[in-house]
């Protein structure tokens, strides 16, 4: 089946922009304030809606027209945003955020690139089979690799676990970070995997750049005990991670 397309005088029914407002290419965030501070970036820029935890900007970033996105916390609502978007006629979108790190030396402050996602969550299962792959786009990381060198912070490079649980709980296990780390993943987020499947349905771009704001492995228990992603070390990151996603996304 052919990927949705919409009309350039449709309204998207959640993100709440007219089709005709949104750019080729979209910045996608999970937190509304964070959308609003990379915002500030660009020339010409208003804000097109606010509608629950998508809030979508307009402009420009070295003369290229862009579109900035929020989606909230976890797969299924950004899930919701990234469909929106495709059906709107986006054809670029870069996710960038917040992760933690799996691998030892994937730590505060550090960069990461996503070559593709383990598929955690519940929201791709419901899309595509479970053997169906979540995968960026290999020139796009490629450039944000090479972008996020440019800017001086510890970068990896590698597949990310992206998954549906934040707080652990003492009743289930939930996912394991050991055997993940054994098989080298290198961090885990909330949102890739499904940007990637939903990319891959619609025949666009995708690609993701994480600040990494803590290591569950290193904390006592695999818990989130003195979880603190507002540290100026992990501000630092977000700063390169999102002038990362920026700069590739209109190059």
């Amino acid at each position: 089946m052919a990927p949705v397309r919409l009309p350039s005088d449709a309204e998207l029914p959640l993100l709440r922009a007219r089709v005709s407002d949104l750019a080729d290419r979209a910045l996608v965030v999970g937190d509304p304030g964070r959308a609003a501070r990379v915002a500030e970036r660009l020339d010409d820029v208003r804000q097109l809606t606010a509608n629950r935890e998508y809030h979508v900007y307009a402009g420009s970033y070295r003369g290229v027209p862009v579109t900035i996105a929020s989606h909230g916390v976890g797969a299924a609502g950004a899930a919701v945003c990234f469909e929106e978007l495709a059906r709107g006629g986006v054809t670029r979108i870069i996710r960038s955020g917040t992760a933690g790190g799996i691998q030892p030396e994937v730590v505060d402050g550090a960069i990461v690139v996503a070559t593709g996602a383990v598929r955690a969550e519940g929201v791709s299962h419901q899309l595509v089979p479970s053997d169906f792959p979540a995968i960026a786009t290999p020139d796009l990381t490629i450039a944000l690799r090479e972008a996020a060198g440019r800017t001086g912070l510890d970068v990896h490079t590698g597949i990310v676990l992206t998954g549906d649980m934040f707080y652990p709980s003492d009743v289930i296990t939930g996912i394991d970070h050991q055997l993940w780390q054994r098989a080298g993943v290198v961090a885990v987020e909330m949102e890739a995997a499904a940007l990637f499947v939903i990319a891959s349905l619609n025949g666009i771009e995708s690609g993701a750049v994480f600040a990494i704001d803590g290591n569950p492995l290193a904390a006592k228990n695999d818990s989130m005990d003195g979880y603190d992603p507002y540290r100026e070390i992990v501000t630092q990151a977000v700063d390169g991670a999102l002038t990362t996603a920026l700069d590739v996304l209109v190059s």
